[in-house]
């Protein structure tokens, strides 16, 4: 059974539905005994950092979320699931994380400060500046097959929705990288730890192709 952690935010049903259209058993639960009788863990999220930081704090999840990760289970970060494991986030102030994987996790520039760097074009306009929120499809580059992405090649691509990019302090930890504005960490893996900024649970045959593999992973 895989367990998918409710904190009380974030598509769970979706998550679970994605694991079931693959064949394999997901459960939504915030029972610790749940978690750690599981397979797997997922830990999913939609949402503020410091509010979902709040809420694993509140359900008792900490800790749980520690024992499976240090216990050798095989673990998935989606999206905000991947930023709660860095040391802090810059998201609306400073706030700490799950400090699992040591890093930090930042905001995107803002179109004015990308306008401000990149200048204008020969028409005197100001060059083309890239949203905030990124949001929609874009391509991997493949640094480290990571078990999740057996059989994903460079330039798959996946749906992102977020502001916050995660900077990990060892880059031996990122498994792929992404290009919006910057090159930024898509994945990272350490370990029994797979997290990614990329939804895959809403990223049709590759994101399933990738929870697939997560579920098969041992």
């Amino acid at each position: 059974m895989i367990a998918i952690i409710d904190y009380g935010m974030g598509n769970l049903r979706s998550v679970q539905k994605a694991f079931e259209a693959v064949g394999h058993q997901a459960a939504v639960t915030r029972e610790p005994r749940a978690i750690a009788d599981a397979s797997h863990v997922v830990l999913p999220g939609v949402g503020a950092f410091a509010d979902c930081m709040a809420n694993l704090e509140r359900y008792g999840l900490i800790e749980p979320i520690r024992k499976a990760i240090a216990g050798g289970k095989p673990f998935l970060g989606i999206c905000l699931g991947l930023q709660l494991l860095f040391t802090e986030s810059e998201e609306f102030g400073l706030h700490k994380g799950l400090d699992i994987v040591p890093g930090r996790v930042k905001r995107f520039p803002s179109p004015r400060r990308q306008e401000a760097v990149s200048g204008s074009d020969l028409s005197g306009k100001p060059a083309a500046c890239l949203k905030v929120p990124h949001m929609g499809w874009n391509a991997l580059t493949v640094t480290r097959t990571a078990p999740p992405l057996k059989g994903i090649e460079t330039g798959a691509y996946l749906y992102f929705v977020h502001s916050y990019y995660v900077e990990p302090q060892e880059s031996s930890a990122v498994s792929s990288v992404t290009e919006y504005g910057l090159s930024f960490a898509s994945s990272i893996w350490r370990d029994n730890i797979f997290a990614c900024q990329f939804h895959p649970e809403k990223s049709q045959t590759v994101g399933l192709s990738i929870i697939r593999n997560f579920g098969q992973w041992q």
